[in-house]
């Protein structure tokens, strides 16, 4: 089992009152409340983090990147995976991931990706995500085509890794005349890609049509289980058993050695939810375009206080109860994690250990806790349940180079 630790990077330190009059963090609240001091600050201790995850054995490091809100400071993941190729010696760099639709050229991206995947000695797990809806509205992308442009710019950045340059790509989003990059990974074929996702069925499908494993992030039990169902369908008709090797769970998880001032600080992940400050206003994270039609529609109608929240307004304590939240002493983490992975038989382990306002001396020992206590005896339970990674597994980077396949593989462009 691949065990990884995760922070989104948020910042806390911004006047949260003036969020709250607001009424929205994410888009379009004034960056004249970010404090540059306290930002530099932050990414340092992030980095103190990530080196810490090292120190006490986690066998990888989850990035991703979001834009224009306090929530995650990461504007560009590939920065941060270039640091930790540096200092770093051992664990993965998990991507997860580079916002393809944002992309204005994928060659460049595979340059970069390639770079870090040598500094690093082949540490790179390059995941790829569509990017929020808000997201493209603050890059100038028509949300409409976010979904082509995804799996276009998945293709260009395929084609730069694997084919012999020059070669010419003449596609409905992405031109080029020339694709000959001279950097290329280490990783052969190419390094692995990991899909995170939520509960989008077409993601889910394209990522078992590709053969990449899907992370479900924070979904609940059930939810997860039904993520499996129509992913193990896809991997079915293209000719394959899917397993644990494909399947990744992310789980917001806060460890301390004592049990009330880890339940104090797992109340942060609503920090993140929006319970604080609101996060991002329901119209513009699912502007026209992006979702269905009455995906949409539900939205607007929340945003107009005509019915409920689509995503829910599950309390902490409801969160605790589900297990989409879990905190304790290493203990009690150990034995909740036990039962989700039980019923959800993942390959791939992602623990969200802290977020909000969470100190940097407690987050300093939920990490520690987490390599020293918790994951040792994960990783334990992981072997005797035969939880196998992908690279445990030695499974395919993708459906093409599978050898296995029970029917003729025909992977989806």
């Amino acid at each position: 089992m691949d065990l990884l630790y995760f922070t989104e990077q948020p910042m806390a330190t911004y006047p949260a009152d003036k969020g709250l009059e607001f009424g929205a963090t994410a888009l379009m609240f004034s960056n004249e409340n970010f404090d540059p001091v306290s930002g530099s600050e932050l990414y340092n201790n992030y980095i103190e983090q990530y080196k810490l995850a090292e120190e006490v054995g986690i066998d990888g490091i989850m990035l991703n990147e979001h834009h224009n809100a306090p929530f995650c400071m990461q504007a560009k993941a590939n920065i941060f995976a270039a640091i930790l190729a540096a200092i770093t010696e051992r664990v993965k760099i998990v991507m997860l991931g580079n916002p393809l639709p944002l992309s204005e050229n994928p060659v460049r991206l595979a340059e970069e990706l390639a770079m870090i995947d040598m500094i690093s000695k082949g540490r790179l797990v390059s995941g790829i995500v569509r990017g929020g809806g808000q997201e493209q509205l603050a890059a100038g992308v028509n949300p409409a085509y976010n979904r082509e442009r995804f799996e276009e710019a998945h293709e260009v950045l395929i084609r730069a890794w694997t084919e012999t340059g020059p070669i010419r790509h003449e596609g409905k989003h992405y031109q080029h005349r020339v694709i000959n990059p001279w950097a290329v990974p280490l990783q052969k074929p190419y390094p692995r890609i990991w899909v995170p996702g939520v509960i989008s069925r077409e993601t889910i499908v394209w990522a078992a049509q590709q053969r990449y494993p899907y992370v479900a992030l924070n979904t609940s039990i059930e939810d997860t289980k039904k993520i499996w169902k129509v992913y193990d369908d896809v991997a079915a008709e293209c000719g394959y058993e899917a397993g644990p090797e494909n399947r990744g769970y992310l789980i917001q998880v806060h460890v301390s050695d004592n049990e009330e001032k880890a339940i104090e600080n797992a109340r942060q992940f609503r920090w993140m939810q929006g319970e604080f400050t609101g996060l991002a206003h329901p119209v513009w994270s699912t502007p026209s375009g992006y979702s269905s039609p009455s995906n949409r529609r539900a939205f607007v109608e929340f945003s107009a206080g005509l019915r409920q929240n689509p995503r829910g307004q599950t309390s902490f304590e409801q969160q605790m109860a589900d297990m989409r939240i879990i905190a304790g002493t290493p203990d009690q983490v150990v034995a909740k994690l036990k039962i989700i992975l039980e019923q959800t038989r993942p390959g791939i382990l992602s623990l969200w250990g802290n977020d909000g306002a969470v100190s940097q001396e407690d987050s300093l020992t939920c990490i520690r806790l987490m390599g020293q206590e918790v994951f040792p005896a994960i990783r334990e339970f992981a072997k005797e349940h035969d939880l196998k990674g992908p690279d445990e597994a030695n499974a395919p980077v993708h459906l093409k180079y599978s050898t296995d396949l029970k029917t003729p593989a025909v992977a989806a462009e």
